[in-house]
């Protein structure tokens, strides 16, 4: 679903959406009647975006999951960051307050969710360049 946004935005075709990505937070997750839960940001369809979406505006991506040291950087040069958080499935559904679909309807827990929560527990885990864990650096 993220290379589909990310895609859009370098068509020039974000506003198709009805959203707006600027200042936005992404969260990296599953959204299911089970529940919302964090999925691991450095899958290549995931963190290949990342640099894309930073571009069109968004200012934290929220998974699980070390990135690459391009990446980390990438986010710096766009004033972006990474929050990492826990995968406790039933701590974070407790905090969405509101959701709707917004696209891609049709891939089930992986479509374009909006999601309204209150006190979502993160860890900011890249930012201004630097990573508390870069995948591959030790």
């Amino acid at each position: 679903m993220l290379p589909r946004i990310a895609r859009l935005f370098k068509e020039g075709r974000i506003s198709s959406l009805g959203v707006d990505l600027n200042g936005a937070v992404i969260f990296h997750s599953a959204v299911s009647v089970a529940g919302v839960g964090p999925t691991t940001s450095n899958k290549v369809e995931i963190e290949s975006s990342l640099p894309a979406l930073s571009a069109a505006g968004v200012k934290m991506h929220v998974g699980k999951g070390a990135l690459s040291p391009e990446t980390v950087k990438a986010l710096a040069r766009h004033g972006s960051v990474y929050a990492v958080t826990p995968p406790v499935t039933a701590l974070l559904t407790s905090r969405v307050v509101s959701r709707r679909i917004v696209a891609f309807g049709s891939e089930g827990m992986e479509a374009f969710h909006e999601l309204k929560v209150e006190g979502l527990p993160v860890i900011i885990a890249a930012a201004g360049g630097k990573s508390v864990s870069i995948r591959g650096e030790g």
